[in-house]
């Protein structure tokens, strides 16, 4: 995998993995208020680009499995940080919006 090829994934994987934050936060804030009328929809929606973000994710796993050198760079890492830190959001969005449903 070329560097470029690997920085544009890279990039991909933060812009999935930040939309997908996004509309986790924006559901949890909707839950706080009450409002559960777009909750389910925009956790989906969030789930959709994380599942973008991992197939960008294993694209280059793949690459790297098959012996090609993917260059690491900070953007790299960067991304897989970020794809991380919003799947464990969304673990913990998911059980924060199952107490506001009991409430």
């Amino acid at each position: 995998m070329l560097k470029e090829d690997a920085i544009n994934t890279a990039f991909e994987i933060v812009a999935y993995s930040g939309d997908a934050r996004s509309k986790l936060l924006l559901a949890l804030n909707k839950a706080q208020a009450g409002d559960f009328t777009e909750v389910d929809t925009l956790v989906d929606e969030a789930k959709e680009c994380l599942a973008d973000a991992h197939r960008a994710q294993t694209l280059m796993l793949t690459s790297e499995a098959r012996g090609e050198n993917v260059d690491i760079t900070f953007i790299t890492v960067h991304a897989q940080d970020h794809l991380m830190t919003t799947l464990l959001l969304k673990d913990i969005i998911g059980t924060l919006l199952d107490v506001y449903r009991k409430n």
